[in-house]
């Protein structure tokens, strides 16, 4: 087999991997670029005051063990009555209990939702807080709050992002009529936010 056999294959494969992962990236892309947009100009994409609902209730005093061990708290059957009676949503990022309280924090997207819980009584006040649509997607792009399967997503678009931009190189350097002036603005594409940072950033 002669040596042009191989040669004559990679500017396929690279067309063919090329077309194929910018396909599959297409909706990330997008998003992490508008979101990204939004997140750089908060100021021109605001969503209005955030909307803020208050909720009391009374929890089984038996589920707060006072006196008792943390271990001995009803961890479990708190956080699913929160959810079940007042549609709390989020993943519980904290759970804190001292002698006379327990806070339950929940987090999401865009969302927030605190719990002050009495353990002597077993009355509690719930702050749930919606900061609104651009606040939710500038969490994803930031994966904030937004659980394992996000942080794949997230992970995802790096990895096509950054194949992308390798194959598109890749291709360039077979169009000999384009290869120079490419090669440039590729160099030029890195200089710029390098000077922008080192010159400029404080």
């Amino acid at each position: 087999m002669s040596d042009a056999s191989p040669r004559r294959g990679l500017p396929w494969f690279a067309r063919w991997l090329h077309c194929y992962v910018s396909t599959i990236g297409f909706f990330v892309f997008v998003f992490f670029g508008a979101t990204g947009l939004t997140l750089n100009h908060a100021d021109w994409f605001e969503s209005g005051e955030p909307v803020t609902r208050e909720a009391r209730g009374t929890f089984d005093p038996a589920w707060l063990a006072r006196g008792e061990g943390e271990e001995r708290v009803a961890k479990l059957a708190i956080v699913e009555r929160l959810r079940a009676e007042h549609g709390v949503r989020g993943a519980v990022s904290e759970f804190r209990i001292d002698e006379e309280q327990c806070v339950v924090v929940f987090k999401g997207p865009g969302y927030s939702a605190d719990a002050f819980v009495d353990r002597a009584g077993g009355g509690y006040e719930l702050t749930e807080t919606h900061k609104g649509v651009v606040a939710v997607l500038d969490d994803l792009h930031k994966g904030r709050d937004s659980g394992a399967a996000w942080a794949f997503v997230v992970d995802a678009a790096a990895i096509i992002t950054v194949v992308c931009g390798i194959t598109g190189l890749w291709l360039l350097w077979y169009v000999k009529r384009r290869r120079r002036l490419g090669l440039v603005l590729a160099l030029l594409g890195a200089v710029l936010p390098a000077v922008a940072w080192a010159g400029f950033v404080p």
